[in-house]
């Protein structure tokens, strides 16, 4: 007669977590070719190639911001530094920054925390990550507004007033309505024109 199989426990398997050195030594190697990676919280996240709606909406926001902020006043996909206590295991790569003064002090350096006015992630298949895992590594890094443009439900969620560690400002616009960035009080962006007609 058979009998009842008892399960072991399951321990999930040890997991690397990487460096900023280690990737950058095993960059130089040749490790990564053509591959497209992020660290963020010591792992590497594959960026993989962008869908159409994603790659719009990015071309979209980083064309409106540049015509409030100026062309050498925003990047595209440009690591960051985040945190001091952050920094060793992560170096995200936003799909839009806004930076408080010209690129041309960033020759050879990522922008620190002080160095960013607003933050954006573009969403389509990132949504969870973008408000939690990243919502928080920037809201410890201090960066003074962090926008997700949510791709599937036509919104912008604005996170703004980062306190220990989290935003205390967090909500949600519809693509009827608009919004200003906190550094360009009087440009506001209808949300709608953010993604194609």
């Amino acid at each position: 007669m058979p009998t009842a199989l008892e399960l072991p426990v399951s321990v999930p398997p040890r997991r690397k977590r990487w460096t900023r050195s280690e990737c950058a030594t095993l960059s130089q190697l040749g490790a990564f070719d053509g591959q497209h990676l992020e660290l963020i919280e010591g792992e590497l996240i594959d960026k993989m190639g962008k869908n159409r709606p994603h790659v719009n909406s990015v071309t979209l926001l980083a064309e409106w911001l540049r015509g409030v902020f100026g062309a050498r006043m925003v990047n595209q996909e440009a690591t960051i530094d985040v945190s001091p206590e952050d920094n060793p295991t992560n170096e995200p790569e936003p799909d839009i920054i806004v930076l408080t003064r010209d690129l041309s002090h960033f020759k050879k350096e990522n922008p620190r925390p002080q160095d960013l006015q607003l933050v954006v992630e573009v969403a389509d298949s990132t949504l969870g990550s973008d408000l939690t895992t990243k919502a928080e590594l920037y809201a410890r890094a201090g960066i003074p507004e962090y926008w997700v443009l949510d791709v599937v439900a036509r919104r912008m969620i604005v996170h703004r007033d980062p306190q220990g560690g989290r935003y205390t400002y967090v909500a949600a616009y519809s693509s009827e309505e608009s919004v200003a960035p906190l550094a360009a009080p009087g440009s506001k962006l209808r949300i709608a024109d953010a993604f194609p007609e």
